[in-house]
């Protein structure tokens, strides 16, 4: 009698959502807030809008500072409001 076993395959890597934007708060620890930018017609003008919207992100090291752009990445819920991660920083901000 042959016995087989099955091993399960791990699925696909999720492809996770990503945004660039400009961290306007860094007062909490590990975690900063982000300002998305984004464009958006009007539903009964058309008129394009810009719109922004705030991402609480988790920065486990503490180094974004305010005015950085940076790219963040949707995540597991790692509190109440925090779903984002910071990937990487694009650019720094200026130094005041």
């Amino acid at each position: 009698m042959d016995v087989t076993t099955q091993t399960e395959t791990a699925p696909a890597s999720v492809r996770r959502v990503t945004k660039v934007g400009r961290v306007v708060s860094n007062k909490m620890d590990k975690t900063v807030v982000v300002a998305v930018d984004y464009l958006k017609p009007h539903p009964l003008y058309r008129k394009i809008i810009r719109k922004t919207h705030k991402f609480h992100a988790h920065d486990a090291d503490n180094t974004c500072q305010i005015g950085d752009l940076v790219r963040i990445e949707e995540t597991r819920p790692l509190s109440k409001t925090k779903r984002w991660l910071v990937v990487e920083i694009v650019e720094r901000g200026e130094e005041v």
